[in-house]
């Protein structure tokens, strides 16, 4: 299954916050037309929303400007940065659907840390970037999220999981690795059986590491690595999530 943080996902810096939040508001626009668009049986509303898709575009195109500005080569290259407005209106129209299901949400991704009886975590490295990770994936309809987290795993490394708890909860477009809005479920789980063998579309190898000796080119490493051996260890950690910002959007005397 395709990489749901994406090949930029480790080198997408922050420009000062000002694109990231521009990317926010347009997606967060972008939400609410389609679903009102979802549930609107009136042309004069459909015309509004219409409207505000474009508004959407236009503020989405600046953020991609900005954040092109601030990329090397390989990144942007990887980002595939877009400046036709026209391209965001088209996209996200033929994504409307109608009543419930046109009600736009997060998508959903499953992360799965495993570890191993002598304490090593499972890396899978992407065949599309390079990028060394633990197994992630969408979650497919008809599986609950650990269902999920032990088909990705033996999908794309060929090692039989069990999961163990929930270690994170985090909102991936507020972290910095999606553009969209996306959620990431985050497992601690333990190899039972199988042997190491890579997804041969989506994995350019797949390997166990030691803390400490994590591949150069690891994604966000920085954020999980620690909570994520102190799992493997048997530590009783907290599940984490993003906290609440004060204010979650900007007041008028911002």
């Amino acid at each position: 299954m395709t990489d749901p943080a994406g090949p930029a996902a480790a080198r997408w810096p922050d420009p000062g916050g000002s694109a990231r939040d521009l990317v926010r508001w347009s997606e967060t626009l972008a939400a609410i037309a389609r679903t009102g668009l979802g549930f609107t049986e009136s042309l004069y509303e459909r015309e509004r929303f219409e409207e505000v898709l474009h508004v959407a575009a236009d503020i989405k195109a600046a953020a991609n400007e900005a954040l092109a500005a601030t990329l090397d080569a390989d990144a942007l290259e990887a980002l595939e940065v877009q400046r036709e407005q026209d391209h965001f209106v088209q996209e996200w129209l033929q994504s409307v659907g109608v009543g419930v299901p046109g009600y736009v949400t997060p998508k959903v991704a499953i992360g799965a840390v495993v570890g191993n009886d002598a304490g090593q975590l499972l890396l899978v490295q992407r065949a599309d970037s390079g990028i060394w990770l633990y197994p992630t994936g969408w979650a497919d309809v008809g599986y609950s999220p650990a269902e999920v987290a032990v088909k990705e795993v033996a999908e794309e490394t060929g090692i039989l999981c069990e999961p163990r708890r929930v270690l994170s909860v985090i909102d991936g477009q507020r972290m910095g690795f999606s553009r969209f809005g996306m959620y990431m479920l985050l497992f601690h789980c333990h190899a039972v059986g199988g042997e190491l063998s890579h997804h041969p579309l989506e994995c350019a190898a797949v390997d166990w590491f030691d803390e400490g000796h994590l591949p150069d080119r690891t994604a966000g490493a920085s954020w999980w690595s620690d909570m994520a051996f102190a799992a493997i260890r048997g530590e009783d950690l907290p599940t984490t999530f993003d906290g609440v910002r004060t204010p979650i959007w900007r007041d008028a005397t911002a």
